[in-house]
């Protein structure tokens, strides 16, 4: 087995509970969205977004109001829009900033990120969130300031987390051969996916036992990132 020199981390599911994302920051954006689109049409940023979520719609001559309803209707969707994305990254910063939300992380996974930079293994995040989002997420986090553990954040313009070339495009930019990186997910697909590419992965199964681990028939099963710790990482 190749030394692993890199770990890439997903989000939701497998740092953070899935509830976090869906019942907490969803809901925030979506509450707030109409009003932040208002009172900032006129920011060079927000107006480029807006134009862009217009473009991508197909209706490039709509209003505000009508932009507004579309990416509304792309929240409800569970759209991966890269316009939404932008804005609810936006609307979340002034929510972590005002102290009104914190990123939630496992715990285990927050401790063994941890001792796995201090062991000098390089980090990295791919989520289909943006990368703004991903880094709020750890840096305003409820175990602390995480983000500086990280070398890189990557979201879906790198490409779809189900594509292998996505990972083999991660592996490139990180100056690595895949097979020295670990990729962690709790989404079957994408660690299909990163498999193909060449990196070693495991499926994080919140739903388990924290020690656990199995071998499945398409990749190892772990509980928490303790099983993964002690199966790569044990001195």
């Amino acid at each position: 087995m190749t030394a692993i020199r890199a770990v890439v981390t997903d989000i939701e599911g497998t740092t953070t509970p899935l509830a976090f994302v869906h019942e907490v920051l969803f809901p925030y954006a979506r509450a707030r969205l109409a009003r932040f689109v208002k009172e900032n049409e006129g920011e060079s940023q927000v107006a480029a977004t807006l134009a862009d979520a217009r473009e991508l719609g197909g209706v490039v001559e709509a209003d505000t109001d009508a932009t507004v309803r579309l990416l509304l209707s792309w929240m409800d969707e569970d759209r991966k829009a890269g316009p939404l994305k932008v804005l609810q990254g936006l609307i979340w910063r002034r929510g972590y900033e005002d102290g009104v939300l914190k990123g939630e992380i496992y715990g285990d996974a927050a401790a063994m990120l941890r001792r796995w930079n201090d062991r000098g293994v390089r980090l990295f995040v791919y989520s289909s969130g943006s990368e703004e989002g991903q880094r709020l997420i750890f840096g305003c986090s409820d175990k602390g300031d995480l983000a500086p553990l990280f070398e890189g954040f990557f979201d879906t313009r790198i490409g779809a987390k189900t594509e292998s070339g996505s990972y083999r495009a991660i592996a490139e930019m990180a100056g690595l051969d895949a097979g020295a990186m670990l990729f962690l997910s709790d989404h079957a697909g994408e660690i299909a996916a990163a498999r193909e590419a060449g990196m070693q992965v495991v499926q994080i199964d919140r739903a388990l036992k924290r020690d656990s681990w199995s071998e499945g028939a398409g990749a190892p099963v772990a509980g928490s990132f303790d099983p993964v710790d002690r199966r790569f990482f044990a001195e």
